[in-house]
């Protein structure tokens, strides 16, 4: 048995070697740009971050139909009570 859950393995490698290959080529390909961009938004992630402090005090992000984000702050009493989708079952 052991010697056939090896060779199911390593069929299942030799199969996946070329999505893998591709995949580190793409990898490779986006580097330089996620850099970039990470080191272009990276002092405006933090700033936003700092100024948001806790995430679990907003509502899910709206998106407008003119593609306009809105973060609402929850109330006092969306903390206090939020809202049940269901019962659960236990």
């Amino acid at each position: 048995m052991e010697r056939g859950a090896q060779l199911f393995f390593e069929g299942i490698k030799r199969e996946m070697e070329p999505a893998l290959d591709d995949l580190m080529a793409l990898a490779e390909d986006m580097e330089p740009a996620m850099r970039e961009f990470v080191s272009e938004m990276g002092p405006a992630f933090v700033e936003l971050l700092g100024q948001i402090e806790d995430l679990s005090a907003y509502h899910p992000p709206e998106i407008l139909p003119n593609g306009d984000i809105i973060l609402r702050k929850k109330t006092p009493e969306d903390v206090l009570d939020p809202p049940h989708e269901g019962e659960i079952d236990l």
